[in-house]
Formats: C-alpha cells, sequence, structure tokens
C-alpha cells in the first residue's frame, strides 16, 4: 500500500497525537508538573508530564523523551495504561495515550515546562489539577499491568462543560 492509499482526506476528522506520564517512586509518591505561568495551555494548573507526539516518533519514544525533556528522569519501567479521544468540537481533535513510569533513576529538575512536585494521590487530588485529572488519576494510579488498557472520550456539552466516559 502506497502513501497516497493511506485514505487520508482534508474532509475526514483527524486528531493531534499527544502522550501523558505519570510518574511514580518508589514510595509511591506521584511526580506531577505545575506549568508555568507562560504555557499556552494549563498554565498554573497541575498535570501529568507530557507533550506532543512528534512526526517518526512511536508513542514510547514519544512519551520517553517528554519525560527525560520536563524532568531530567529516566524510567526503567513503562505501562501503557491507556487512551483518549478528545471532540474539540473541530477539527483536528486530540487523542492523548498515557502511560506511567517507575523505576526512576536520576534527579527531578525543573524545565521551562513548569514546576514539578511529589505528592501522595490525596495531596495530588487537593491540588489545582488539569480538570480530568481528578477523575484520570485515581482510574490510572489503580491499574496493574495485567489490566486491560483503559479507553476514554471526553466531549464538551453546550454549556462549555467537559463530558468524561470510560470504558476498559
Amino acid at each position: 500500500m502506497g502513501q497516497a492509499d493511506q485514505g487520508v482526506l482534508a474532509d475526514r476528522y483527524q486528531v493531534i497525537p499527544r502522550v501523558l506520564v505519570f510518574a511514580q517512586d518508589d514510595e509511591a509518591r506521584l511526580l506531577l508538573l505545575k506549568g508555568a505561568p507562560d504555557k499556552k495551555i494549563w498554565a498554573g494548573l497541575w498535570n501529568g508530564v507530557g507533550g506532543h507526539v512528534e512526526r517518526g516518533e512511536s508513542l514510547p519514544e514519544a512519551a520517553r523523551r517528554e519525560f527525560q525533556e520536563e524532568t531530567g528522569l529516566l524510567a526503567g519501567s513503562w505501562q501503557f495504561c491507556g487512551q483518549v479521544l478528545v471532540d474539540t468540537g473541530q477539527n483536528p481533535g486530540i487523542a492523548f495515550f498515557i502511560f506511567k513510569a517507575a523505576r526512576l533513576e536520576g534527579i527531578a529538575v525543573n524545565s521551562s515546562e513548569g514546576e514539578l512536585g511529589w505528592f501522595s494521590l490525596e495531596e495530588a487530588l487537593n491540588l489545582h489539577l488539569v480538570e480530568d485529572l481528578y477523575t484520570l488519576l485515581p482510574l490510572i494510579l489503580a491499574q496493574k499491568p495485567t489490566d486491560p488498557p483503559l479507553w476514554g472520550m471526553y466531549r464538551y456539552d453546550g454549556a462549555g462543560q467537559l463530558i468524561m466516559s470510560f470504558s476498559s
């Protein structure tokens, strides 16, 4: 099958791929990033680490790159946890792919993306988080390596409120 046969058409729904990483240390503390004040999205909010998938990168490669760029850390253990499609109400939408990272090596260092912090799940749920994390974090952190991936769909209602649904 040639490149032109891939079925990419401008009038079809398209998505921007992103990765989202939640890392835990040996004490089960969660590493989150508070977005820098000048970030385009989620400035001042706590989130996992991640970003866009670059052309030619696999999802695991993008997760590892973003994690190292934004934290200075390497992880010896990775788990794919799930995928969420975000219907933005326009074209393109967003697809983000969620990973957990463990067996961390190095020293966490803040980056231009923001400030890092270590939290228990209970502490994290009391932070000013990106709005979906209050639901998403407990689901992801409860996943065992043998569990099936989580599949999510986000959309917005007429009032601009986020509606989330998940299945496995």
